[in-house]
C-alpha cells in the first residue's frame, strides 16, 4: 500500500480540482467522504461511505474525476472504487479485473455527420466509412497520416462510434499510443502473488478485440521493447481478420527508428493522409460549430475567421470563440467590425506568427499571474499556479505551429497529453466562465502588443 502521507497528499490535488469542476453540492454530497486508501495499476483506490454514492460518481462524474486524476501529473491515470462490506464495489475484484486498464474514453461527438468533408479529406473519409461499415474486410490496416489538428482523431472516433452503433457485438478498443506504452510498461510489474499475471491479462485485454485503434502511432519510435509487444499484437489481431486502425503526424517511411517489419505491415494496409482545409472547407467548418453552440453568425464574418487563419480546426474554433465571448462582453450583435476589434485587426496573423514565440507566451502568463518562469515549468500543484500553467499550454497550443509533444517540452517536460487536457480545459473554461475568458484575452493582447 502506498504511504498514507502520500496518498493524502495525491487525494487533496484531485479532490481540489473536482471541486472546481462541479457544483459545491454535489461535491459535498459525494466526494466529501472519501478515502484514499491504496494505488493499484496506476489507479488510486478510492473508499466510499456507501454504494448508493459509489453509483453516482461512476455513472455522473467519472470523466470529471478521470481528468483531475490524469492533470495531477502523478502517474495516474484512473480510479477504482470500494466500498465496505460490499460485493460489487470490493478489493478483491479490482485486482483480478480486466478494468485495470483504462482505454480512452470516445467522444460521442465525434461522428461522420459532424465531420465536414472537403476535397482533401474526400478520400481518407470514405476510406473510415468502408472501415466503419464492414470492419476487417475493407482496408486492414488503415493508417490515416497528417498534421495535428486536422481531424484524424475525429475520424477515427467517427469510426468506433459508428461500429458500436450499427455492430453493437464488436468490441472496440480505442486509445493512444502513450497510454499503450505505459500500460505495457505496467504489465511488467509483478502484482501480488495471487493476482493474475499482468502480461498475460495485458495481451489479452490487447488481442481479444475486434477492432484495435490507436492514436499518434509514431510514437513508438524509439521504443523497441514495446514495437516488440505491438509486432505480436498486430500479427494476432490481423492473423484473425480483426480491423486495426492507426493514426500519425507522418507517413510510416518519416517515423525513424521504426522496426523494418512493422514498416512493412503498415504499409500493407490503406495508407492516406488528411489534407488541409481550404477556405471553402474552413468557413464550413467554422458554420458547423457556431450553429452548434447555437449562436449563427454573418457570412462575411465567417469569411474573415476563416481567412489567414492556418490549418488547424482548433485554432479556427479559438478564433470563433474570441468573437462569441466580446459579442457577450460588449453587449452587441456580432459583426464584422466586431470580430475585427476581437482579432486586434492592427496586428495581421503574418505578424503575430513572426512576433510570437514560446518565451513571449511563457513571460507573459507569468508576468500576468505573479509566476516565476521556473515555477510555472516546475512540478508545483498548487491551484493558482496549475491554472497559470495550463492557460500557457492552451495560448500556446493556439498561437503557435507547433505539435503537442514540442509544447510539452517547451512546458517543462510535459507528456503531450496533459498538454492536451489543459489546451481542451481551458477552452471549456472560456465558453463558461468570463472571468477566465477575459484573462485569456488580456494575456494574448499583452502578447501581441509585445
Amino acid at each position: 500500500m502506498a504511504g498514507n502521507l502520500q496518498l493524502q497528499f495525491i487525494w487533496e490535488k484531485i479532490s481540489e480540482k473536482v471541486k472546481g469542476a462541479i457544483s459545491i453540492f454535489s461535491y459535498n454530497t459525494f466526494f466529501d467522504e472519501i478515502e484514499p486508501i491504496d494505488i493499484l495499476n496506476r489507479c488510486i483506490v478510492l473508499k466510499c461511505p456507501d454504494e448508493d454514492k459509489a453509483r453516482v460518481i461512476e455513472r455522473s462524474h467519472t470523466e470529471t474525476l478521470r481528468k483531475a486524476i490524469e492533470s495531477c501529473d502523478q502517474g495516474l491515470n484512473g480510479f477504482k472504487l470500494v466500498v465496505d462490506g460490499s460485493d460489487v464495489y470490493n478489493l478483491d475484484s479490482i485486482e483480478d479485473s480486466m478494468d485495470a486498464f483504462n482505454p480512452v474514453p470516445l467522444n460521442k461527438n465525434y461522428t461522420f455527420s459532424s465531420f465536414v468533408v472537403s476535397s482533401g479529406t474526400k478520400f481518407v473519409y470514405a476510406a473510415a466509412k468502408a472501415v466503419a461499415e464492414n470492419p476487417g474486410e475493407s482496408f486492414n490496416p488503415l493508417f490515416i497520416y497528417g498534421e495535428s489538428g486536422l481531424g484524424k482523431t475525429h475520424l477515427m472516433q467517427a469510426i468506433a462510434n459508428e461500429i458500436a452503433t450499427t455492430h453493437p457485438e464488436k468490441r472496440v478498443l480505442y486509445t493512444t499510443c502513450d497510454n499503450f506504452l505505459n500500460e505495457f510498461i505496467d504489465s511488467m510489474i509483478s502484482g501480488k502473488p495471487n493476482a493474475r499475471d499482468r502480461s498475460a491479462l495485458f495481451r489479452s485485454h490487447y488481442r481479444n478485440v475486434d477492432v484495435l485503434m490507436i492514436d499518434d502511432i509514431q510514437f513508438l519510435a524509439k521504443k523497441p521493447g514495446t514495437q516488440e509487444e505491438f509486432f505480436h499484437t498486430f500479427n494476432e489481431l490481423f492473423s484473425q481478420n480483426k480491423q486495426i486502425v492507426l493514426t500519425s503526424d507522418k507517413h510510416p517511411k518519416e517515423i525513424s527508428t521504426l522496426e523494418e517489419r512493422l514498416r512493412t505491415r503498415f504499409e500493407g494496409g490503406l495508407i492516406t493522409d488528411i489534407q488541409p482545409p481550404d477556405l471553402e472547407t474552413k468557413i464550413a467548418i467554422l458554420k458547423r460549430k457556431a450553429l452548434e453552440r447555437k449562436c449563427p453568425m454573418p457570412d462575411e464574418v465567417l469569411e474573415f475567421l476563416a481567412s489567414n487563419s492556418g490549418h488547424d480546426v482548433r485554432t479556427l474554433e479559438g478564433r470563433l470563440t474570441k468573437v462569441l465571448f466580446a459579442s457577450k462582453l460588449h453587449e452587441e450583435p456580432i459583426s464584422l467590425s466586431l470580430a475585427k476589434r476581437a482579432l486586434s485587426e492592427s496586428v495581421s496573423e503574418t505578424e503575430e506568427k513572426e512576433a510570437v514565440t514560446h518565451k513571449t507566451v511563457i513571460d507573459a502568463v507569468c508576468s500576468y499571474y505573479k509566476q516565476k518562469r521556473e515555477d510555472l515549468l516546475g512540478k508545483g500543484k498548487k491551484a493558482d499556479l496549475v491554472k497559470a500553467r495550463q492557460v500557457c499550454a492552451y495560448l500556446m497550443c493556439e498561437m503557435l505551429s507547433l505539435p503537442l509533444v514540442s509544447i510539452g517540452n517547451l512546458l517543462g517536460g510535459r507528456d503531450h497529453t496533459t498538454i492536451m487536457y489543459s489546451r481542451d480545459k481551458i477552452q471549456e473554461l472560456i465558453k463558461l466562465n468570463d472571468r477566465i475568458a477575459k484573462e485569456v484575452d488580456d494575456i494574448k493582447n499583452i502578447i501581441l502588443k509585445e
